[in-house]
């Protein structure tokens, strides 16, 4: 169950707070009666591809396109106001 806690409450207690959200809990944070904030564990990040793994799940893809640009498209000055 969420632990509803006011804003002037979280600031007081922000260290034992963070401690609790370290352990899986979350806080709506709550300011005159209604929740401003939601302070929330971080979801659990992917793990990093290996290069080797990264090139092979390329592997299939259709090449992007770009159009054909030429060097002026990519260097245009036209919006620089230059005397």
């Amino acid at each position: 169950m969420e632990k509803y806690i006011s804003a002037t409450e979280a600031n007081q207690r922000f260290s034992e707070m963070l401690r609790e959200v370290s352990n899986g809990e979350s806080f709506p944070v709550t300011s005159r009666g209604k929740v401003v904030a939601h302070v929330t564990p971080p979801k659990q990040r992917q793990k990093t591809k290996t290069t080797k793994e990264y090139l092979a799940s390329l592997e299939g893809r259709p090449p992007l396109t770009t159009g054909p640009w030429k060097r002026e498209d990519l260097y245009d000055r036209s919006d620089r106001h230059i005397p």
